[in-house]
């Protein structure tokens, strides 16, 4: 039997589960797998390589307090998918499979609070992905219901409006503004397939994108703020740019890059969303994952690590979603909230084959207690 294992408020019930399920089938082993990512494993710090073998070992000691005297199942730990990019639910459906697949195993149960992508729904469509891989794929069953947020929420005028306006914008974007630029024709063939277009985006999706209640008055005054975000955002994109250049032109190419953690001051998707795709259009910086209010951010060289540990874009995102007065914080420097987490010196294996030793630097002054 195959478990895929992650901390979840109902991980314990599911350890006790499968291994009273494999006893009573006469199963010879519990395989209790952590499925994670090269990405999250190659490059995470210290301790959460050390959270993961912790997870595992309290798995292991479970397993053993639920088996019984006789004929007890075989329990076995492994992390997988170390060197996969894992970030669909067919990937992670790949690597169980084909764990599943090496060890003869054709039964699997999942944790019903398993949540492979983190905060990505991912769990119904990867069970699917393993049925149709030919495999017995059940739940645990839960102590408490497990909570699923609805998809699909009551939207309003407001929110077919406003996404209306956004699809029909963004076509004539795309387009070239042909309906602006072209002849009698284009004009109409432009504003009469714009409009079907938007009033087809807008009408099927208005009540997903935008499922939350819009406050005209809110997205009006965020919009100012917008309009006064956004060449300063493009300033910070040329500025970077010039430097990327410099560097490029340099003899020596003097590249340092590292992979850094911020836990950002911002909440909520729109805000969040805007603070990392603002940090990736930004030269020399890269958004590579989110997870809650943290952001894993690669780095090409100094000054740009500089800027994120400063929170410069943070207290612009956070000025235009919370207005000026929240724009006056502390720098995530400042706040402890900012982690180096590779360097050089910290890629891969020794030559050896032992582990390589890992630089992690961790700025903590101006901590309040």
């Amino acid at each position: 039997m195959l478990v895929p294992v992650g901390e979840s408020v109902t991980l314990r019930n599911t350890v006790a589960h499968a291994v009273a399920t494999a006893a009573e089938d006469g199963l010879k082993e519990v395989h209790f797998v952590a499925p994670v990512a090269q990405h999250f494993i190659g490059d995470a710090d210290r301790s959460t390589r050390e959270a993961i073998r912790a997870l595992l070992d309290r798995i292991s000691t479970w397993a053993e307090e639920d088996s019984p005297e006789a004929d007890a199942p075989t329990i076995r730990t492994a992390v997988i998918g170390t060197d996969e990019y894992l970030f669909s639910p067919d990937d992670y459906a790949a690597v169980l499979s084909a764990y599943a697949a090496e060890h003869g195993i054709e039964r699997i149960i999942i944790d019903p609070e398993y949540s492979p992508g983190g905060n990505v729904p991912l769990l119904r469509p990867m069970e699917v992905a393993l049925a149709k891989r030919g495999l017995d794929v059940s739940e645990a069953p839960g102590s408490r219901p497990v909570r699923r947020s609805r998809l699909v929420q009551p939207g309003g005028a407001i929110q077919f409006g406003l996404l209306f306006g956004v699809s029909f914008l963004f076509y004539h974007l795309l387009g070239g503004f042909a309906v602006v630029t072209g002849d009698t024709f284009d004009f109409y063939y432009e504003l009469a397939t714009s409009t079907l277009v938007a009033g087809i985006v807008a009408g099927t999706l208005y009540t997903v994108s935008l499922s939350a209640r819009t406050r005209v008055r809110t997205m009006a005054v965020q919009a100012i703020r917008l309009a006064i975000y956004v060449p300063y955002l493009l300033y910070e994109i040329v500025k970077s740019n010039i430097l990327i250049t410099m560097i490029i032109l340099h003899p020596r190419l003097p590249i340092e890059p590292r992979l850094t953690r911020v836990q950002s001051a911002v909440w909520g998707g729109p805000a969040l969303t805007t603070l990392a795709n603002s940090i990736t259009l930004t030269p020399g910086t890269l958004t590579i994952r989110t997870e809650g209010q943290h952001l894993y951010v690669h780095s090409l060289f100094a000054s740009a690590r500089g800027g994120i540990a400063d929170g410069d874009l943070e207290r612009a995102v956070r000025f235009v979603f919370y207005g000026r007065r929240a724009a006056a914080i502390s720098s995530p420097d400042e706040r402890g909230d900012y982690t180096e987490l590779q360097g050089p010196e910290a890629d891969g294996d020794a030559p050896d084959g032992s582990e390589a030793t890992e630089t992690e630097t961790v700025k903590t002054e101006g901590r309040s207690p």
